[in-house]
């Protein structure tokens, strides 16, 4: 089998190890930096081209598509499933998770635990979010924002609506969420392949931090999930429609509560502390999955 990661970087430490997993399974790997590539379309033909090679005799792609290349990087999925290269993240999906607010709005129907969330579109609404989230402190989020970038924390009201008008003012699109005390600057990572928890550790975030990202300084170490923890990070991924996820939660007082699904998770983190071979696993998964039905890999989200 010819499997190729999308990815911009040989030298990521996500690329090479997935590269190396496919390797050491027996398949022939490829590596394809989607933003270099181009595709071409005519009836009834969609291919896709490295510099004057076109691509052929793909069997399936794992994408690693970054956040600054999102449409881009859909596009050169869906030219992928257009050609029925099977993928372990469906273009629409990879769209859905990227839009902070899309995501709250599908996890809220279908019933699964996240942190009480307002949007609006005016500052005269101001007020009315700060109550509906409980008050303050309260979190304020960029939509576009990553990585911990363009979240603020306020913990008064008078600085809550300083933030909110100031975003406002600049035409930014932004959420607020209620502040999880209890989570005590601490979140939960969970590694979602197929519908297993393959790796799970906690990110602790540094002394005068509330964000925890690994990449903002925290700390990652190994965790014991709960069934319930478990069982929120595959239902969250199933219900984003994403096969391969990364689901970070809080433990709050009423359960676990969902904050972001990441579609195009890192696996340096989750691998050095849990010590599991998570790339191995991505591509056992492809071998389990790309022969089944091809009406059971139809996107169902419908979001």
């Amino acid at each position: 089998m010819k499997i190729a990661v999308l990815s911009r970087g040989k030298n990521l430490y996500s690329t090479k190890r997935l590269l190396e997993a496919i390797e050491a399974a027996g398949h022939e790997s490829m590596l394809i930096d989607h933003t270099r590539g181009y595709m071409v379309m005519e009836s009834g033909e969609p291919h896709v081209y490295l510099g004057a090679e076109q691509v052929k005799d793909v069997d399936a792609i794992i994408p690693r598509i970054g956040t600054s290349v999102t449409f881009y990087g859909s596009a050169m999925i869906r030219q992928f499933e257009m050609q029925k290269v099977y993928t372990t993240l469906g273009s629409l999906a990879l769209v859905r998770s990227r839009d902070k607010l899309r995501s709250m709005q599908i996890l809220s129907k279908h019933g699964i635990g996240i942190p009480k969330t307002a949007f609006a579109k005016h500052p005269s609404d101001i007020e009315s979010l700060i109550q509906h989230v409980g008050g303050v402190p309260l979190i304020i989020k960029l939509l576009e924002g990553t990585q911990g970038l363009g979240v603020v924390l306020a913990e008064t009201k008078s600085a809550a609506k300083s933030v909110m008008e100031a975003f406002y003012g600049v035409k930014a699109n932004i959420i607020v969420q209620e502040f999880i005390k209890e989570a005590k600057g601490a979140d939960l990572r969970a590694f979602v392949v197929g519908n297993e928890v393959v790796g799970a550790m906690k990110r602790q975030g540094k002394e005068g931090e509330f964000r925890s990202n690994l990449h903002r300084g925290g700390a990652g170490e190994l965790v014991k999930l709960t069934r319930a923890e478990k069982s929120a990070a595959v239902k969250a991924a199933k219900a984003l429609g994403l096969s391969i996820a990364g689901v970070d939660m809080l433990r709050s007082s009423r359960g676990p509560l969902i904050i972001e699904v990441n579609s195009s998770p890192g696996l340096e983190g989750i691998e050095t502390v849990t010590g599991n071979d998570i790339a191995g696993k991505i591509v056992k998964f492809i071998e389990e999955n790309i022969h089944k039905d091809e009406r059971s890999k139809k996107d169902k989200v419908g979001v």
